[in-house]
């Protein structure tokens, strides 16, 4: 299995593939939810570990990431940082009452590293998701990021070719 790694090119090909990636996310979603699943998770048990994050970033330079109480008073604590102190620094409320980090790309990003690794956030930690269930449930997220991860591009990508999928543009020139 041939991986992709080069940022420029997913980036790249996240533009050029919308409509292709459109369409088959329509694919996707009239597929049985269960194998899709397990082709997916199959893919990125293979996939991952072959991925350096370290070498991208991309996830901290542009999710919004959630935050609970208890990860709030976690990350507080390994900064050796009041909780009020912290969550005025780098913590704001969303309109619908969430806590979010206050800045994209993430403060705890560094040098394409987070200086809080240990413990981060559960969104950071489960990240792209491809591990959990209902994939098929989460195309519009997942596709978001085709041109920014590594590992849903590859995932992508290796799943279109396991499902022999082929992309059928429009015929435009009706």
């Amino acid at each position: 299995m041939k991986l992709t790694h080069q940022l420029d090119i997913i980036e790249k090909e996240g533009a050029e593939k919308e409509a292709e990636n459109y369409q088959f996310r329509l694919f996707l979603k009239a597929q049985n939810s269960a194998e899709m699943d397990e082709a997916v998770h199959r893919l990125d048990a293979e996939i991952t570990p072959q991925i350096n994050c370290t070498e991208c970033g991309n996830c901290c330079q542009s999710l919004m990431i959630n935050v609970t109480a208890e990860e709030n008073v976690r990350v507080a604590a390994h900064l050796n940082m009041p909780v009020a102190d912290f969550t005025e620094k780098y913590i704001e409320t969303s309109l619908q009452g969430d806590m979010i980090v206050n800045t994209i790309p993430c403060h705890f990003l560094q040098n394409r590293c987070c200086t809080v690794y240990e413990h981060r956030f559960t969104e950071c930690r489960t990240f792209p998701g491809l591990h959990l269930p209902d994939f098929t449930g989460r195309l519009f997220s997942t596709f978001m990021h085709y041109g920014r991860c590594p590992i849903i591009y590859n995932v992508t990508e290796q799943l279109k070719a396991h499902l022999q999928w082929q992309y059928q543009p429009a015929d435009t020139d009706s």
